[in-house]
């Protein structure tokens, strides 16, 4: 391949003047898909960010006389969602909120928690008329999307956010907030690292001028470097109950892991090894043989069933400016607050044993009309009062636990060749997925160095190890994907610095037999509600599941509404009594 070709996946337009009158010019555009975020992140208050020089980092300086290349975006059109079921289903949900009659008192509603899930509940309270109070523990906004900016301006991330077509709360948000072209659609493709073939991709490119499923079918049909032809017929077989089941199918499938029932439906171990592996990991941090493989069907139901399901965009910049300041800003032009470094110590009880006030470290008790908890379930757990502890609803939370992540950094001294302008599946034992951050987002382009953002995963024995460690283990992983370009000594691509991200607890995981723990949003306890990717709600632990749960918890206080205000007066009235 020519340094025009590894380019040209970029996405790019660049023009740089080289030697006299020679002029290097390059034209790329990109097929790019919408899709909504697998959730890459870490827990709210769990989470935590090192930035460790590397023993052989170094430091560039700009060459006089050199004049960097000019990189201009061009990224994909946005793809067209608003016909499908699942997009109109969601947007009927975000305008009954707006269309609700106007509360005559608006309720009180204190959110612990300003993830996705806190800031979605509080967002579509407030669209229906009531006044949110909104507590983030940390002085960052986005919980698993947090990022933070170092000392050289670069911002680096709690994981590595893709937003898929077909999770459409996520996308109606985005449209709600009129910040859609603040997604950058890629190319409608999946592309995979070939550790066989270092330096090498196999791509499964979706076409645009079939319907789905037929695209995605043809997509698999057209790979043949992963999968052979006696493979994907064993597939198909095994796939046709989930494709005939349909949702009763999939939830029936909870008992099993990948591996499993690869077997019981007599799909190869290769189409396995190939392709699941590293779904796996992308999709929860796990490998096959862990994960429940109702995780993985109700992704290619989404992926297959709908057009563009599976077309993935990036946010054009760091999740807490870009994607969350524009839902704090619509809380608070409602009239609802958002405060941060407000960390939860305790859930204070009345006497009947529901809520009475969130205590705050700093001593000051928050008192409202219903409260939310849109925290990980790993803090949750850690703050359930104890006579709350027994209660079969909360009892079940013990089977869900977060599941370890690093989210890694790496700027080069130089720009790599060999990548594209998209989410790549790196197939390595170390690593889930990975970008080049300095070509797929506009903030972080730069078109003189590369930086590669990669989900360490799994994690689970590397979440104690040192910054340097994990980075030496992930060079020696890319060195072996990328022999020519990068190598364990540094005597090519030479690391600048690098972040790594470590997320002891991120989203739970995803083990069979989970399905039946995850609670609704209504708890058994009046007043008291729960929000977050692990509570019940049809989409994976994401993104999209985070905001779709945030919808539905607000959507229970919307209808209880006429309870909690009788709640409010009978607590007057007894307060006046003493």
């Amino acid at each position: 391949m020519t340094i025009g070709g590894f380019v040209s996946a970029a996405n790019l337009s660049c023009q740089s003047t080289l030697t006299g009158n020679q002029t290097l010019r390059c034209g790329f555009l990109n097929n790019s898909v919408k899709t909504n975020a697998l959730a890459f992140g870490g827990c709210e208050s769990m989470g935590h960010s090192l930035r460790i020089p590397h023993t052989k980092a170094i430091r560039l300086r700009p060459r006089k006389g050199v004049s960097p290349l000019q990189v201009v975006c061009m990224d994909f059109p946005r793809p067209e969602l608003e016909n499908t079921v699942n997009f109109l289903e969601a947007a009927y949900l975000s305008s009954s909120f707006r269309a609700s009659a106007r509360p005559s008192k608006p309720l009180t509603v204190v959110i612990a928690g300003a993830g996705l899930a806190g800031l979605s509940t509080a967002k579509y309270l407030a669209d229906a008329g009531h006044k949110p109070i909104l507590l983030e523990s940390r002085d960052v906004l986005g919980g698993k999307v947090a990022a933070w900016k170092d000392n050289d301006g670069d911002w680096y991330e709690t994981g590595l956010h893709i937003f898929f077509g077909a999770y459409p709360n996520v996308q109606n948000l985005f449209g709600e907030l009129g910040i859609d072209d603040r997604l950058q659609w890629k190319e409608h493709s999946m592309i995979f690292a070939m550790p066989n073939k270092p330096g090498e991709f196999s791509r499964f490119d979706f076409p645009e001028v079939l319907p789905a499923p037929l695209n995605g079918i043809w997509a698999i049909l057209k790979n043949n470097e992963m999968l052979t032809w006696p493979d994907k017929v064993k597939f198909a077989i095994g796939l046709l109950p989930a494709m005939l089941g349909g949702q009763a199918y999939v939830e029936a499938q909870d008992g099993l892991t990948v591996k499993e029932w690869m077997r019981k439906q007599g799909v190869p171990d290769r189409v396995t090894d190939e392709v699941f592996v590293a779904m796996s990991k992308a999709l929860n941090f796990i490998n096959p043989d862990e994960l429940s493989m109702q995780c993985i069907l109700i992704a290619l139901n989404r992926f297959l069933q709908e057009k563009n399901g599976s077309k993935m965009a990036f946010l054009d910049g760091n999740p807490p400016e870009r994607l969350c300041m524009p839902i704090v800003d619509h809380i608070q032009s409602l009239g609802g607050e958002v405060r941060l470094n407000s960390r939860i110590q305790k859930i204070e009880l009345n006497n009947d044993g529901t809520v009475k006030s969130f205590l705050l470290n700093n001593g000051n008790m928050i008192e409202g009309d219903a409260y939310v908890f849109a925290t990980p379930v790993d803090i949750l757990k850690l703050l359930l009062p104890e006579n709350w502890k027994e209660i079969p609803y909360f009892q079940r939370l013990k089977k869900l636990v977060g599941v370890p992540v690093i989210n890694v950094h790496i700027w080069f001294d130089r720009k790599l060749k060999n990548t594209y302008d998209h989410l790549l599946f790196s197939r390595s034992p170390l690593l889930s997925v990975y970008a080049d951050m300095s070509v797929t987002c506009k903030e972080y382009y730069n078109p003189n160095q590369s930086m590669l953002e990669l989900v360490f995963a799994p994690a689970e024995e590397w979440i104690s190890r040192s910054d340097s460690d994990i980075i030496d283990a992930t060079m020696n992983e890319l060195a072996r994907l990328f022999p020519d370009e990068i190598s364990t000594d540094q005597s090519k691509a030479k690391i600048v610095k690098y972040h790594v991200v470590k997320t002891p607890r991120s989203v739970y995981k995803t083990v069979p037999d989970c399905e039946p723990c995850r609670p609704l949003q209504r708890s058994p306890i009046e007043g008291f509600y729960l929000a977050g990717d692990y509570t019940k709600q049809k989409y994976l632990a994401s993104m999209e599941g985070a905001v779709l749960s945030g919808k539905l918890c607000a959507q229970a206080i919307v209808q209880d509404y006429e309870l909690l205000i009788a709640r409010g007066q009978t607590r007057l009235a007894q307060a006046s009594v003493y």
